[in-house]
C-alpha cells in the first residue's frame, strides 16, 4: 500500500442543517446519493450524519487535488458504513476517472462528530 495524498475537512453541523432546511430535497438529491440519504435520515442524528458525509466528500476531493471542477458531481462520491460501521467510500463518474489517472485505488476514510462539528479525513491509497 502506498499513500498518494491526504485530505481533511471540518464542517459545522448546523450549517449543513440550515442548508437542508432551506432547500429540502433539492439539496439532498444534489449532494447525497439515495443510499447516503437513506442512511443519514434514518434516526435522530440526520443533521450530524449529513455533515459527516459532506465533510467526507470535501476531504476526498482535497486528496484528489481537484476541488469541484471538471465535471465532478457531489454524488460521484458516496460514503456508507460497512457492517461494522467503518466508512467505505465509492467513487463514480469523473471523480473515479481522476482517481484512476493518479493511481488511487481506494480511500481510507474516517468521520468523527463532536458537538457542533463533523470532521472527515480521506487518505488516497494505491495498492501494490
Amino acid at each position: 500500500m502506498h499513500i498518494v495524498a491526504h485530505g481533511v475537512d471540518l464542517v459545522q453541523c448546523a450549517r449543513i442543517g440550515a442548508i437542508w432546511k432551506r432547500h429540502g430535497a433539492h439539496f439532498l438529491d444534489r449532494v447525497f446519493t439515495p443510499a447516503e440519504q437513506d442512511y443519514c435520515l434514518d434516526g435522530k442524528l440526520a443533521e450530524t450524519r449529513l455533515a459527516g458525509r459532506f465533510a467526507a466528500k470535501e476531504a476526498v476531493l482535497k486528496a484528489l487535488g481537484t476541488g469541484w471542477r471538471g465535471g465532478i458531481e457531489w454524488t460521484d462520491i458516496e460514503t456508507l458504513p460497512d457492517p461494522l460501521g467503518k466508512p467505505v467510500t465509492t467513487l463514480r463518474g469523473e471523480s473515479l476517472q481522476v482517481a484512476e489517472r493518479i493511481g488511487v485505488t481506494r480511500f481510507l476514510v474516517s468521520i468523527s462528530h463532536a458537538g457542533e462539528y463533523a470532521i472527515a479525513s480521506a487518505i488516497a491509497v494505491r495498492d501494490a
